[in-house]
């Protein structure tokens, strides 16, 4: 099998895997069964053709990716977009086992949530993979319109259908400041591919004027897709309303394939490895440091906002604000151990937010009961596995150790440190003392607080697999988090 085959066969499989499940729910609509396992086998197979290309030795993908695929083409690939597309599908299969209880608990089951699944993920692989603009825009729009269907899935809720209204119509204002910002770098360069913009920025050759707008107005596009302040007032409501299950896989997958696109701008636009450049243009300066008072401000704005929140759905989507602050200080690093350090922070991320999310969704009854702190008190006594696993995500989440979310912290803010952004450090772990009130006050609750209501029923079913796996992944990579550092040191 040729090289280019090989490498190419994730992005196959999983624009296979789409056209599959719209035929079997054309064709088997009743089979909820037939929709679940298509998803579940499809997600499992392109999860292992990925991990194969990470077996290929670096030196022969770094040749391929130099030739016209990369330096004139739209798709790139290697360890970095395999890796990627492992984690999406991992996200994919977890949230999915989770679904199945989820929504038959709802009576809400439709193979339809499954291909928007197989959709979604196949934008964000088209994220990982680009080397152009055009085809990263795609792979936006692909994921993003995935969302917007799948955060009004419940088309009888009120609440859901708000959520997918209002997360369309912000999101297709932000998609157009995203596209004429993509339109004036290709104005100021003359072109779409990335490795050509920066060869040019390195070079001196472009216009600065449009090519300053164009940074500023993608900045403001991806800054919504992350949920980054001032962008940030869609994700509370949209979060709160979707289906839970369908709050984790947007909140951690979907923020992820957000940085991604936020990576892979960055280092095309802000000159890292570069020898021949003479010196960093001003709009580099400004722009990383527009990035640096965003991070901060979605920080402080996130976890302070969380604080006063009783209903635990929107203290934790008030917490991913909070989260899309820390990634982003991997960006303003601008250097490989802060990319490093948003890849090991989003996985960790990844892991720990959807266990939080799938607990809730465990619990959760129709109309949206058992979302309160008030009715998690005490019910360390009634379901003390749900209660340990919930406080260890809670740990993780609030960045204490042994737990995988304090090394993903570490690296961030060490990365920021070398950079030269002390002061953005200090207001990081000021934030992170701030976050440490509301999660470590959901463990009061659990623990030390008597029920004041009937004991919470819990069927977990399939679910119980996605916690299991979520909990050893969050304690593992807090353990021995070299497992994934050693792996993505050779990405950059």
């Amino acid at each position: 099998m040729p090289l280019e085959l090989q490498l190419s066969l994730p992005l196959i499989l999983i624009l296979i895997l789409s056209i599959k499940i719209v035929m079997v729910d054309a064709k088997f609509g009743n089979n909820k069964t037939l929709g679940f396992v298509t998803a579940l086998a499809g997600f499992i197979v392109v999860f292992i053709s990925a991990a194969f290309t990470l077996t290929i030795s670096p030196e022969a993908i770094a040749s391929l990716n130099a030739e016209e695929l990369y330096s004139k083409g739209t798709i790139t690939y290697g360890g970095f977009a395999a890796y990627f597309d492992m984690l999406f599908c991992v996200a994919a299969i977890l949230t999915i086992l989770a679904a199945l209880p989820y929504f038959q608990k709802e009576n809400s089951e439709h193979n339809a949530f499954y291909s928007m699944m197989v959709f979604a993920v196949a934008g964000m692989m088209l994220i990982a993979h680009s080397a152009n603009l055009l085809s990263l825009f795609i792979g936006i729009e692909i994921m993003s319109i995935s969302f917007y269907v799948l955060a009004g899935y419940f088309r009888t809720k009120e609440k859901s259908i708000e959520a997918a209204l209002k997360y369309f119509l912000l999101g297709a204002f932000a998609t157009g400041f995203l596209l004429y910002g993509i339109a004036l770098i290709y104005g100021a360069t003359g072109s779409l591919s990335l490795p050509e913009i920066l060869t040019k920025i390195a070079a001196d050759d472009f216009s600065n004027t449009y090519l300053t707008l164009g940074i500023a107005l993608m900045l403001i596009g991806l800054c919504f897709k992350v949920a980054a302040f001032p962008f940030h007032q869609w994700a509370p409501d949209v979060y709160t309303g979707a289906p839970t299950v369908v709050t984790a896989f947007m909140s951690t997958a979907g923020k992820a394939a957000a940085l991604i696109a936020f990576i892979i701008v960055a280092r095309a636009l802000f000159v890292i490895d570069i020898g021949q450049a003479a010196e960093i243009p001003d709009f580099q300066t400004n722009a990383i440091m527009i990035i640096a008072i965003i991070s901060a401000a979605t920080m402080l704005i996130g976890n302070i906002t969380a604080l006063v929140q009783k209903n635990i759905k929107r203290m934790l989507a008030y917490s991913s604000v909070a989260h899309a602050g820390y990634l982003l200080m991997g960006i303003v690093a601008n250097s490989p151990q802060g990319w490093e350090g948003i890849i090991f922070y989003a996985t960790a991320y990844l892991f720990m937010q959807i266990g939080a999310f799938i607990v809730l969704s465990v619990l959760e009854r129709k109309t949206d009961k058992n979302l309160d702190l008030d009715d998690y008190s005490g019910i360390s006594k009634s379901h003390p596995f749900l209660a340990a696993i919930m406080a260890i995500f809670m740990f993780s989440l609030a960045g204490i150790p042994p737990f995988a979310g304090f090394f993903g912290k570490f690296l961030l803010f060490t990365a920021a440190i070398d950079a030269g952004f002390t002061w953005l450090t200090i207001i990081a772990v000021i934030s992170s003392m701030i976050s440490v009130y509301f999660y470590i006050g959901l463990i009061v609750y659990m623990y030390f607080r008597k029920s004041n209501t009937y004991p919470l029923e819990a069927d977990m079913g399939s679910a119980k697999v996605t916690l299991i796996i979520s909990t050893a992944c969050v304690v593992i990579l807090g353990i021995f988090p070299s497992l994934i550092i050693n792996l993505i040191n050779n990405f950059f």
